[in-house]
């Protein structure tokens, strides 16, 4: 079993810097991994493929992360580009899905 990570103000080597990192990696992945479920969910409810991309669901989602990231101390030089990257790897995923579940 693996030690608990370090808190980062409590890491004195890489090692320990590495150990949480690769923690919170594992988090991330169980977390997109949720957040994809959704996807799934969305094109299996949306009857439109053109309601896959929606701007102005999009501008929505980077301001409340922005205004979440600006509370938490995350810079926005990370999140705006990473989830601007999420939204987009996301509607891809469900587009796919969404032609999946409707081929003939």
């Amino acid at each position: 079993m693996t030690p608990a990570p370090k808190a980062p103000i409590d890491c004195q080597s890489m090692s320990d810097v590495r150990q949480g990192v690769d923690a919170l990696d594992r988090e991330l992945v169980a977390l997109l991994t949720q957040r994809q479920a959704y996807m799934d969910a969305a094109a299996r409810i949306k009857p439109e493929r053109t309601g896959v991309r929606d701007v102005a669901r999009i501008e929505d989602v980077v301001a409340k992360v922005m205004a979440q990231a600006a509370k938490t101390g995350l810079s926005p030089a990370i999140a705006a580009p990473l989830w601007r990257l999420l939204i987009d790897r996301s509607i891809a995923y469900e587009l796919g899905v969404w032609d999946r579940l409707r081929a003939k």
